[in-house]
């Protein structure tokens, strides 16, 4: 069977579920080779409960049964989800999982009442910078300048309000 975006599913797993471990196992090495050591701080810094319900979660992307793409968010202010771990299979980059994660973690903190996220990733993930200011974050740092000196590339976006109108309790 070809690959289709269309045949994708999504899943809102919890960080014990055994699909997650590729995701994790790959965003380990690709942080270690990008960054050294900081990046097993980096999976590190995070404890496992902040991306449990109703404050977090953990989204998985399987296509025939496979874990293709994913990530996460977590509570950073009464207002705000920060996204974090996004991540896609080496193997079926550039077909859209990493928009289609962003839009699933986006919907998911909307509907429990987050009215903007925030976000960061490294300066040698050029991939995640465009991807980023492609969905329409604000980028808290000059794009324009010589972004590899920075230790964060960080960004925020709005997030459209429930269909009340009023703020949910997060």
């Amino acid at each position: 069977m070809q690959f289709s975006l269309d045949a994708v599913s999504h899943l809102v797993v919890p960080v014990s579920d055994p699909r997650l471990a590729p995701l994790l196992e790959a965003l380990t090495i690709d942080y270690t080779e990008r960054y050294g050591d900081g990046g097993v701080r980096e999976m590190a810094s995070f404890p496992a409960h902040e991306f449990q319900p109703p404050h977090g979660i953990f989204v998985i992307l399987q296509w025939e049964g496979q874990t293709i793409a994913g990530g996460a968010y977590r509570r950073y202010d009464e207002h705000t989800a920060e996204i974090k771990r996004i991540w896609t299979h080496q193997d079926f980059r550039r077909r859209g999982l990493a928009t289609a994660t962003l839009t699933v973690l986006e919907d998911e903190a909307s509907a429990q009442g987050y009215n903007s996220i925030y976000l960061s990733t490294g300066p040698y993930q050029p991939e995640a910078l465009a991807l980023y200011l492609a969905r329409g974050y604000q980028p808290l740092f000059d794009p324009s300048g010589d972004t590899s000196k920075l230790r964060d590339l960080a960004f925020t976006k709005a997030l459209p309000t429930s269909k009340s109108g009023e703020t949910m309790n997060v």
